[in-house]
């Protein structure tokens, strides 16, 4: 059905055409309803109300108007933010703002799918849970540095410190956190710059060998590995493929953290360490 504005034949000109809202909302794939609410909510107001009937028309130059409305709903844009441009708002301010907004929900989203990733892989790689970027806070710490001829040689030295620590009064703190510190870069199968470090209450005085220092407020890439430390290699390729592939790089000496042991598991199996790589964002990487 066509209804026509009433004109003046000496003006010249033809009015627009005007559609019944079901014709106009068939012609545009939504449904009454939503025109209905359109109108309420003051983004889509029709042409003409039949002041009679209450009959609602609309006219083709309105079809822009909707398709900008579901393009916008379809970016994410709320109504009110819909609204809010059709109103006079500054509508790249707005863009830009939503645009933002979509931007953190792909880092968030990104993030997610990753720890999803990671544990769909960790039956492949042996890991107890996958890499995650986390804070690791500032720490108090008892610390002996030493050359290692092997690896192999690392917990030899360890109730060695146990005894300088109680010699000089030191309280661990909670919750526990030994780690070994490699203080040099890359892999080495002898002469090994290593400090053994465990978390403590506070600094006391320095006894033998023994030092305290406090380290700052770390973001690391950790990974935790359960098993014999002989399978290490394993892990280490996986937190190391994370951060490349993720846009970071290493800032800071490698952690080893021993949460079970041979101190108190005799299953090499049941062992659990946590491998922390200090990290930073590389210059220009975009946040995933």
């Amino acid at each position: 059905m066509e209804m026509k504005q009433e004109h003046k034949p000496c003006e010249g000109k033809t009015s627009d055409t005007l559609y019944k809202i079901g014709m106009f909302a068939a012609m545009n794939h939504v449904t009454v309803k939503t025109l209905h609410f359109y109108e309420e909510q003051g983004l889509l107001s029709p042409a003409l109300i039949h002041p009679e009937n209450g009959y609602r028309y609309y006219t083709l130059s309105q079809i822009a108007v909707l398709h900008q409305i579901s393009a916008l709903k379809l970016a994410g844009f709320t109504l009110e933010e819909i609204a809010r441009i059709n109103s006079g708002a500054d509508e790249e301010a707005v863009l830009l703002q939503k645009k933002a907004e979509l931007v953190a929900k792909i880092a968030d989203l990104t993030r997610q799918i990753a720890v999803v990733d990671g544990y769909l892989s960790k039956k492949k790689t042996g890991l107890s849970a996958p890499v995650l970027i986390k804070t690791i806070p500032e720490t108090t710490v008892a610390f002996m540095r030493i050359r290692l001829d092997s690896y192999d040689g690392l917990f030899d030295r360890m109730p060695e410190m146990g005894a300088l620590m109680e010699k000089a009064g030191c309280e661990c703190a909670l919750p526990e956190y030994c780690f070994t510190n490699y203080l040099e870069p890359g892999y080495k199968d002898a002469d090994i710059l290593v400090e053994i470090c465990e978390s403590v209450v506070e600094a006391k005085t320095e006894t033998g060998d023994l030092r305290f220092k406090t380290l700052p407020e770390i973001q690391a890439a950790c990974v935790f590995h359960k098993g014999s430390y002989r399978t290490f290699s394993g892990s280490y390729e996986t937190v190391l493929r994370y951060i490349e592939e993720n846009g970071y790089e290493i800032a800071g000496e490698i952690r080893e953290s021993y949460i079970d042991g041979v101190w108190n598991k005799d299953d090499e199996s049941a062992w659990l360490s946590e491998i922390q790589i200090p990290v930073r964002r590389k210059a220009g990487a975009s946040q995933k």
